[in-house]
């Protein structure tokens, strides 16, 4: 017979500051490697295999063998635990300028697993609703917070729906609906945004439009930020033209 929830044994996961860093390398989606993960953690490897054997019994990661490398991904509530680890969590103080630099990216505009997030994120979702490409159906024409929302990584329910504009926007910016609609994934879900307080565009869609802001060359990974992104000069130009943000 088993008891009540064993809470300690997940949180302890979370508890030692080296874990919790492999798990943020991971936290835009990606598959790396354990020496990726050592160095974006600044981890030795032995240390970073440690920790990842842990990750691994608690069945917060998994791994994929190619070659003579494993391959660890985030898996199972991870992404929805670290989003709302995140949120109620302090921010950690600067000690340093590229600490603060680094911070101040991440809060700008970041990856949350495959969809956009920070400042960009919720600003192109708020522009799709403006625009028309989609609509809420509660009465509040905002990207606010609502009553009641998760605070997670994803909110349980959302009041959006596609709007009239929905398939003239999202051509503008080069993502097919049809094709975005086509996978088993959800097609419009959303998050609530730890660092802006604010929704932002996940799901099929989101995923479809930062994948297409990374091909476009709008969006660029920062190479010394995990999950932090830069907006090109192309890229500010065109969403300002598409969405005016």
């Amino acid at each position: 017979m088993d008891g009540d929830a064993d809470i300690a044994a997940t949180a302890a996961l979370f508890a030692d500051p080296a874990r919790v860093r492999v798990l943020l390398a991971l936290g835009d989606g990606r598959a790396l490697a354990a020496s990726v993960l050592a160095a974006e953690a600044g981890l030795s490897a032995q240390g970073a295999s440690s920790h990842l054997a842990k990750l691994l019994d608690a069945g917060l990661v998994t791994a994929e063998r190619s070659g003579r490398h494993r391959f660890y991904r985030l898996a199972g509530p991870a992404p929805e635990l670290l989003e709302t680890l995140a949120r109620f969590s302090p921010p950690r103080p600067v000690r340093s300028l590229r600490e603060g630099t680094r911070a101040a990216a991440l809060r700008s505009a970041r990856t949350c697993y495959d969809h956009v997030a920070g400042q960009l994120g919720v600003a192109i979702t708020a522009a799709l609703v403006s625009r028309g490409a989609l609509i809420t159906v509660d009465g509040d024409p905002t990207t606010a917070r609502r009553p009641g929302d998760r605070i997670s990584a994803q909110l349980r329910d959302h009041p959006y729906v596609l709007g009239p504009a929905a398939s003239a926007v999202f051509a503008a910016l080069g993502v097919d609906l049809e094709v975005a609609a086509s996978t088993r994934r959800p097609l419009l879900r959303f998050c609530l945004d730890w660092s802006e307080q604010r929704h932002h565009l996940a799901g099929a869609l989101g995923a479809a439009v930062a994948q297409r802001l990374l091909d476009a060359g709008w969006l660029r990974r920062r190479a010394q930020a995990h999950r932090a992104l830069r907006l090109t000069a192309e890229g500010s130009a065109a969403l300002g033209e598409i969405l005016g943000i």
